[in-house]
């Protein structure tokens, strides 16, 4: 009989406090990268790992997402059956915490141990048994790059962020936050790429905050909540409307993806509001929402309800997002 399973569940269960503890020190200095190349030895180790444990009756696919702190702090989050979108229950998970020493990431607990070395995530028992080893993988979306469809409006392709009111460009070609398309649109099929940003030490909505604002009215936010709960105020959630059915953020620095489906309201002669907007939202190729209604305007949104068209909206919220490959569809009405 194979040793006694410690999944890392229970192996971080004994160190576990709640996920991305509140906002600490203020004087607390909060460092912020935008390119990989210099995001240090703790982004090596935060990430996405997959394997197979032994267990009693059996391998068992397990995932898990480690979740970088700062000042070389980790939060394990383990999911049963595998990571978010390729295999999770949507029901079982666990997390706790480790530090990184000399260079391994180390999680310990009264029943067993996991470290990180090598870009491998290693589980032992409380013997000392190694039970599993999960790789570090790099998902990515299977829409990243979709070109657009004939008859598609490019909003931004890299070459100029001229359809946008504010737009600028960094040196890399991409576009930055806080910009609103010139043209105004209704029902629509949009495509949209961003990045967030690589801040360890921030929490909750300093983490690479943005948002996608729909005709400058709903917003899907846009947030470095990897690993976190999946809250309609986290990435994928229709903001104070409805929370994703899943959490399908990536690790920061990743390229994500949002296919949105958007219905706009519909409005009598009279100009009352006869049927609410609706929206689809596929996040990384997964669906997340299913035609949601949209009974209210997000309170930040910059354009105020009504029948009229509106534009997309790309939120500044003081991160440095960024975004490439944004177009749309329109539909009739």
């Amino acid at each position: 009989m194979p040793p006694r399973l410690c999944l890392l569940p229970t192996v971080l269960a004994t160190l576990g406090l709640g996920l991305l503890p509140a906002w600490g020190d203020e004087k607390t200095e909060i460092k912020t990268y935008t390119d990989p190349t210099e995001a240090g030895e703790d982004f090596e180790i935060q990430g996405e790992y997959a394997g197979e444990i032994r267990a009693s009756r059996g391998p068992r696919k397990v995932g898990v997402q480690v979740i970088a702190l700062g000042d070389g702090k980790f939060q394990a989050v383990l999911y049963e059956g595998g990571l978010p979108g390729d295999g999770w229950d949507r029901k079982t998970k666990r997390q706790g915490e480790g530090e990184l020493k000399d260079g391994v990431a180390l999680f310990k607990g009264d029943e067993g141990s996991g470290r990180i070395q090598d870009q491998v995530l290693t589980l032992s028992d409380s013997s000392g048994n190694t039970v599993g080893r999960l790789e570090r993988i790099e998902r990515e979306s299977p829409t990243l790059g979709m070109e657009p469809p004939d008859g598609a409006v490019v909003l931004f392709d890299g070459s100029s962020a001229d359809a946008f009111e504010g737009g600028r460009l960094t040196d890399e070609g991409l576009l930055m936050q806080g910009v609103t398309s010139k043209q105004k649109f209704g029902d629509c099929k949009l495509h949209l790429e961003f990045r967030t940003p690589f801040m360890p030490a921030a929490r909750g909505q300093a983490r690479g905050n943005s948002g996608c604002y729909l005709q400058g009215r709903y917003e899907v936010q846009i947030l470095d909540s990897f690993g976190l709960e999946g809250k309609d105020n986290e990435c994928g959630g229709i903001y104070s409307i409805r929370s994703p059915d899943q959490n399908m953020c990536l690790p920061p620095l990743a390229w994500q993806t949002y296919d949105i489906d958007y219905t706009a309201a519909r409005y009598d002669e009279p100009g009352n509001k006869a049927s609410n907007a609706r929206m689809t939202v596929r996040h990384n190729g997964v669906t997340i929402h299913e035609q949601v209604e949209l009974p209210h305007v997000t309170t930040a949104a910059p354009v105020a309800e009504g029948a009229e068209k509106g534009p997309l909206f790309l939120q500044d919220h003081g991160n440095p997002l960024r975004f490439r490959n944004i177009w749309l569809v329109e539909l009739k009405e």
